[in-house]
């Protein structure tokens, strides 16, 4: 089967998995199953050190734990496979309602086995063929049923998450109608704000003052504002928000979002409301290799998620076995090792597989062991105001290229290195800023979308100039400076040609550091501009952000080590591994390939030592590569091989 026609199936079959999945979240109680000769294991996983388990129960779900008999089997099922601190019993989902008497019970089941509750709603109306409906807030019944929801959880919880469904997509006649003069995106601000002020939450502390409301939000940020999601105002007014950690698979999917977001978008939302963030929320649908799963968790936890939420019941209590998918690396030693888990599974004497559950509990298990050595995160400060869009997602492509990102919805003034993304233009005083960067001596690195997207306002910067023309570049040059470039291309001859953006500059007043070839003309890929006493620079971004992985290697290695040069460490990899970077000097690199990879990570200072966290083991120093990117004095480098879909860590010191 060719690949193309592999993911055409693997597709099919994961999005009927996921309509399947999300059509059963509603299903009434099932009848109870014959008992279990043995579900699980005798002995229970132990506690993680450094973040709490949760589980999300839907309300279809609550409904069969009622009945006692199927809340022990279930429990039993998933206990002997994970540990969990925590569960959100949710009261409300596409127009079906627990009881009070169901709430009650399933909530005190829980307590009795040391297992905190709190309550979840999910304000969704079903939908078509897979398309999400949600209320129409114009609808005086619609209104209705969001605040009986909500009154009914917070009567039963003293924390209550909404799950990521509180965004607005009708456009009933009533819609258009209040809607007016207004843009979509701005009748939907609005009508949301007043929503959750309304019909959220002044009703739910009415029924329970004591009630803390936790707002989660998805993984599709880019696109919120459009949809009446707002983490500006309605953000702060909750008592806490969530983040949606899921990425799945970055090809089957229709968000189609890159792994590295798993990481990114909760230090985005941690940045929105510093601690405030509860945690990240990651469920097992369209996944082709259950590594996948485990990489969404382990990107969750190294960005200091305190909590991370499995979604949902269903499947981590199944008693059928996790779908591990095409895994070719499975006998490679890689950081999720299902094959040697299977062995111990089996030894365990469970007549059962091992489920999603397993597969959660083993990946929590890998990255809990290097955890407590991590300090705080830290990466290229990077800015997207609120309700803006521009390069959407390119964050996430970037640290699937191995740069750390930092993303916050306000301006770095104190960063020395800034990444700004065509979102960033959407603040009227961007160019002052930029400016105010540039005469404190930092590094601002920009877009060619955010050049485009300013105009002639960026003329005050630099004068670079979009053509609006593309160029197919297929040879790539590093040249600092005047006279003849090294080539960068992959050994074997370049690779296939790469659409990029044309812009004009003025010879000697800027320079192409790394520069595309096509034919006998050459075009900057990374041009940067001396300005006061800071450093101005332009990465071109490809038409198809995705073929930023297809650079060559040595073309990667050269931008990272001029991006990065303010920051304490950068990689020398191929695409598609990430760098994440911690105040203390530690540092996990993963590989998200699926072929082992070595990767050199260059720290800054010489004579630095380094180890295994888990271990304390020494890691010795590399000599620099003949002729290589990595071979600048004054840094120390360190090689690491990684075998696919794994990840090492490493704590530097001086």
């Amino acid at each position: 089967m060719s690949e193309i026609a592999r993911r055409r199936r693997s597709g099919a079959i994961a999005r009927a998995i996921l309509l399947a999945a999300v059509a059963g979240l509603t299903a009434a109680p099932a009848a109870a199953a014959p008992p279990l000769l043995q579900a699980a294991p005798a002995s229970a996983p132990a506690p993680y050190r450094n973040f709490k388990v949760a589980i999300y129960v839907v309300v279809g779900n609550v409904r069969a734990l009622a009945d006692r008999a199927t809340f022990d089997r279930e429990y039993a099922r998933v206990a002997g496979q994970l540990h969990f601190d925590k569960v959100y019993i949710e009261a409300y989902r596409d127009h079906q309602f627990a009881t009070d008497d169901e709430l009650a019970k399933v909530s005190s089941y829980f307590r009795e086995k040391g297992v905190a509750v709190a309550g979840g709603i999910t304000l969704a109306a079903g939908g078509k063929n897979g398309q999400f409906g949600t209320f129409d807030y114009e609808d005086r019944d619609d209104r209705a049923e969001c605040e009986r929801a909500v009154r009914l959880a917070a009567r039963h919880f003293d924390q209550v998450i909404l799950d990521d469904f509180f965004f607005f997509t009708s456009k009933s006649d009533a819609n258009i109608a209040a809607k007016g003069k207004r843009s979509w995106t701005q009748y939907r601000l609005d009508t949301m704000r007043s929503v959750a002020r309304d019909l959220v939450l002044r009703p739910a502390k009415a029924e329970n003052p004591k009630v803390r409301m936790i707002i989660k939000y998805p993984n599709w940020y880019e696109h919120f504002q459009g949809l009446g999601y707002d983490l500006d105002q309605e953000a702060k007014a909750f008592d806490g928000i969530y983040t949606g950690t899921e990425t799945r698979d970055p090809v089957i999917t229709d968000q189609l979002l890159q792994q590295y977001e798993s990481y990114s978008i909760y230090r985005y939302y941690a940045n929105i409301r510093p601690g405030a963030n509860g945690g990240g929320w990651v469920d097992t649908f369209s996944t082709r290799y259950l590594d996948r799963y485990a990489e969404q968790l382990w990107d969750t936890v190294l960005a200091k998620a305190p909590e991370v939420t499995l979604f949902n019941w269903s499947p981590m209590a199944s008693d059928a076995g996790a779908d591990e998918g095409e895994r070719p690396w499975a006998t490679m030693g890689t950081s999720f090792n299902w094959s040697a888990a299977m062995g111990v599974w089996r030894q365990s004497g469970s007549r059962m597989p091992a489920g999603w559950a397993r597969a959660a509990g083993l990946s929590l298990d890998a990255v809990d062991s290097v955890l407590g050595s991590l300090g705080k995160p830290i990466g290229v400060a990077s800015y997207k105001p609120y309700q803006s869009s521009g390069d959407d997602f390119l964050h996430n492509y970037l640290g699937n290229i191995g740069i750390p990102i930092e993303l916050a919805p306000t301006y770095p003034a104190d960063a020395r290195t800034i990444l700004l993304t065509e979102a960033a233009a959407a603040d009227p005083g961007i160019v002052a800023k930029v400016q105010a960067s540039l005469k404190g001596g930092a590094t601002v690195i920009v877009t060619s979308g955010f050049v485009s997207a300013l105009g002639t306002r960026f003329a005050d910067l630099a004068e670079w100039t979009p053509t609006g023309r593309t160029v197919a570049i297929d040879h790539f040059i590093e040249g600092f400076g005047a006279g003849n470039g090294r080539l960068l291309d992959d050994p074997g001859g370049p690779a296939r040609p790469i659409l990029f953006p044309d812009v004009r500059f003025y010879t000697n007043d800027s320079w192409a550091v790394v520069r595309g070839v096509s034919g006998q003309k050459g075009f900057p890929i990374l041009l940067m501009n001396r300005y006061s006493q800071g450093t101005l620079m332009m990465l071109a971004t490809p038409e198809n952000p995705s073929d930023l992985y297809n650079l060559p290697a040595a073309a990667l290695d050269h931008i990272r080590a001029m991006t990065m040069q303010d920051f304490p460490a950068h990689l020398a990899a191929p695409a598609n591994v990430s760098l994440f970077a911690y105040d203390n000097g530690s540092y996990v690199v993963e590989n998200f390939r699926d072929q082992p990879v070595s990767a050199t990570l260059i720290v800054k200072g010489e004579g630095v030592k380094a180890v295994e966290p888990s271990d304390n083991k020494p890691i010795a120093a590399a000599a620099p590569a003949a002729g290589g990117n990595d071979a600048q004095p004054g840094w120390t480098r360190f090689v690491l091989d990684l075998p696919p879909h794994s990840f090492r860590a490493i704590a530097t010191s001086k």
